[in-house]
């Protein structure tokens, strides 16, 4: 296919299209002309970069995912000690109402029964919790944390946030941030013994 006279709207435009409009409509209620007009390109535009519907999500979770990352570690760099920094990342993900979290649930559904979308979302799940792990681990070398396996505890607690996430995402109400904060933390200083963070960070 050759290049589309729209090319001059670039891979990231899109990609930023696309997580809006699939946050906002699921991934069958998307079509590529709606990701194209808030592009503001052409559905062949689109079509140039991303041949279906599930390489567009799982590209735009992996966009945003990258997005999320430069901006943890750029909050995570001002904070003294790893057990302020994991305390962060409890507050950090999940949020109500955030977008991101409604392209997870997407794209958990799609990769039961795509592969190659299962392996996009294994990369993605191993890079959170390798995220979590590395923490634990600078907290464990610097005395702030107990001799649990990190991975271990990264596993954990991912899952516990994750399935959090989810009932945010559905508004219910008995699942605010704060109790998810409580309950992450509770996990946190029974595997860690991680004690005395301070309420705001």
């Amino acid at each position: 296919m050759s290049r589309p006279t729209t090319g001059h709207v670039r891979r990231p435009a899109i990609l930023r299209a696309a997580a809006e409009v699939i946050a906002e409509r699921g991934v069958i209620g998307t079509r590529i002309a709606d990701v194209a007009e808030r592009a503001e390109t052409s559905a062949p535009g689109v079509l140039y970069w991303f041949a279906t519907k599930d390489e567009l999500l799982t590209e735009a979770l992996a966009s945003a995912d990258e997005r999320f990352y430069e901006e943890l570690s750029d909050e995570l760099a001002q904070l003294e000690g790893a057990r302020a920094r994991l305390a962060r990342i409890v507050d950090l993900w999940p949020a109500e109402g955030d977008g991101e979290v409604v392209l997870w649930m997407e794209l958990w559904v799609r990769a039961l029964r795509d592969p190659e979308v299962g392996a996009a979302r294994e990369r993605l799940d191993r890079r959170w919790r390798d995220a979590i792990a590395a923490i634990v681990r600078d907290g464990q070398a610097a005395g702030e944390f107990l001799p649990a396996d990190p991975d271990d505890f990264a596993l954990t607690l991912g899952a516990l946030m994750d399935g959090f996430a989810i009932q945010l995402a559905l508004h219910d109400p008995a699942v605010t941030p704060e109790r998810v904060r409580e309950h992450c933390m509770a996990l946190v200083q029974e595997r860690l013994g991680l004690e005395g963070v301070p309420d705001a960070i």
